[in-house]
C-alpha cells in the first residue's frame, strides 16, 4: 500500500459511524449485511448511512453487492489486512509479535471447524 492510500482508510475509520459500521460488517465476515440492516442496527438513518457506506467504499474498506433489490455490504479483508500489514510492517524487527492475517470463513464453516 502506498501513503495515500493508507491515508484514505484511516480517515474514512477515524469516524465514529464509519468505525461501527466496518467493525460490524468485519463481524459479520463475507455474508455482509444489506443497507438497512446496517442502519437498524446501528441506529444510522438512511441518507447517513449511505454517506457513511460512499466514503468506506472510496477508500477500498467495503464492496457493494446487488442481490434482488438489496444491496448487501461486506468489509474488504483483502484491504483491511494491506493495512494492518503497512502499520505492523516493523514490527517484527523489534521482536514484537505481529498482528495475524483475518481470513474469514463463512459462519457453516466455522461451525464445521469447531464440530
Amino acid at each position: 500500500m502506498n501513503t495515500p492510500t493508507v491515508l484514505g482508510a484511516l480517515a474514512a475509520l477515524a469516524q465514529e459511524s464509519r468505525l461501527a459500521v466496518f467493525r460490524l460488517l468485519v463481524a459479520r465476515g463475507p455474508a455482509g449485511f444489506p443497507a438497512g440492516e446496517i442502519g437498524e442496527r446501528l441506529d444510522i438513518p438512511g441518507p447517513t448511512l449511505s454517506f457513511h457506506l460512499k466514503e468506506l467504499a472510496q477508500a477500498g474498506l467495503v464492496t457493494a453487492r446487488k442481490e434482488s433489490r438489496f444491496v448487501y455490504y461486506t468489509a474488504n479483508f483483502e484491504r483491511m489486512n494491506a493495512l494492518v500489514a503497512y502499520l505492523t510492517e516493523n514490527c517484527c524487527s523489534l521482536g514484537v509479535t505481529c498482528a495475524p492475517v483475518c481470513a474469514p470463513s463463512s459462519r457453516t464453516e466455522r461451525k464445521r471447524k469447531s464440530a
